[in-house]
């Protein structure tokens, strides 16, 4: 028998969980959680002190490697105890015939979730200290030794963002949505333009305002989320991906480009990367520009794919359609970018 509240299998669900000793005889009550393009996810209480989240694969045909939630799972629960805070890892299912697809349940964090990287409704004192820890965990994240933590093998070592680069375009040329001239030519470009050097730590690939829980009250973050994408890799890499923030005008999305900063309180790019710089001692001064036109072409393919899902009708979230379109803005900011590079 199935309930089909928000598509789960409450009947078997709940026969997990309380396999688990997750749940007793209280009925489960579910919400869907607000965000996230790529999978599922809900919130599951199951009585008093029992408040989880559930992520699961999406239906229908997925993309090779996409929907990664066994990797989200192993390296959360690698995690734990690390300078770098995560929610508590309660169980993963790979058996598809419970909930359709594989899926992970963990602790819910209660907590601030930040869409708006103006940081709206906060003192400049506030703003200053949110960035202060973003910054301070994704330098504790590219600290840690992965090879202690049994992730050693989370990744191959060496030419990350070469690789990155090769599978989001062999990506985009896969798909059926046409990409623009702009993502065209970072294709060409960025392979040719690859940076000397190849440091390797853990990176998460995904790491933004919005994949942090903060405390309540305190500028200090309780959870990092959404680690499909993560592995081993080049930590300036990870780093500029959030950067890209600075570059994308907010009108577009998610970004602070255009915002007067100073007035906000808020760092400029430039500063953000030197706090970076001083608790890690990495430059990435010499070839920013060519970090930030990767992650901003990174980004579109990502979009590119979720516009491709959309057309599928496999894409999570309602606003997938728009969610695309804004491949192509951001492909011309790559390329942007590209052009500051090549003219240093």
């Amino acid at each position: 028998m199935s309930d089909n509240n928000h598509g789960l299998a409450l009947e078997a669900l709940t026969d997990y969980l309380r396999a688990q000793g997750l749940a007793g005889g209280t009925p489960l009550q579910v919400s869907v959680l607000a965000g996230g393009q790529s999978n599922p996810t809900f919130r599951i209480q199951a009585g008093a002190g029992r408040d989880y989240v559930l992520r699961k694969k999406p239906a229908g045909a997925l993309l090779a490697s996409a929907h990664a939630i066994d990797r989200e799972y192993r390296v959360m629960r690698a995690l734990e105890g690390t300078e770098v805070p995560v929610p508590r890892m309660l169980g993963y299912c790979e058996d598809a015939s419970l909930l359709g697809t594989p899926f992970y349940v963990m602790e819910f964090l209660p907590g601030r979730t930040l869409m708006d990287q103006a940081l709206p409704g906060m003192s400049n004192a506030e703003r200053e200290a949110i960035y202060r820890e973003m910054n301070r965990v994704i330098a504790a994240l590219h600290a840690l030794d992965h090879q202690a933590l049994g992730l050693g093998d989370y990744g191959k070592p060496g030419n990350y963002v070469g690789r990155q680069i090769a599978r989001w375009t062999r990506q985009c040329r896969e798909s059926a949505v046409p990409v623009n001239d702009a993502m065209q030519r970072l294709m060409d470009w960025l392979p040719a333009h690859l940076p000397p050097g190849d440091a390797t730590t853990l990176v998460h690939g995904d790491y933004r305002l919005d994949n942090l829980i903060f405390d309540a009250k305190e500028p200090r973050v309780i959870g990092v989320l959404d680690w499909e994408l993560s592995t081993l890799g080049d930590p300036l890499a990870d780093l500029a991906y959030q950067c890209m923030g600075w570059r994308i005008p907010h009108s577009l999305w998610r970004g602070i480009g255009g915002v007067d900063l100073a007035a906000l309180g808020i760092p400029q790019e430039r500063e953000y990367v030197r706090w970076y710089a001083e608790a890690t001692g990495r430059d990435a001064s010499a070839h920013w520009d060519f970090y930030i036109a990767y992650n901003l072409f990174r980004m579109a393919a990502i979009l590119y794919g979720i516009a491709q899902r959309a057309a599928d009708g496999s894409a999570a979230a309602a606003d997938a359609v728009e969610t695309g379109r804004k491949a192509g803005p951001l492909a011309e900011l790559g390329w942007q970018a590209a052009q500051r590079h090549q003219a240093r």
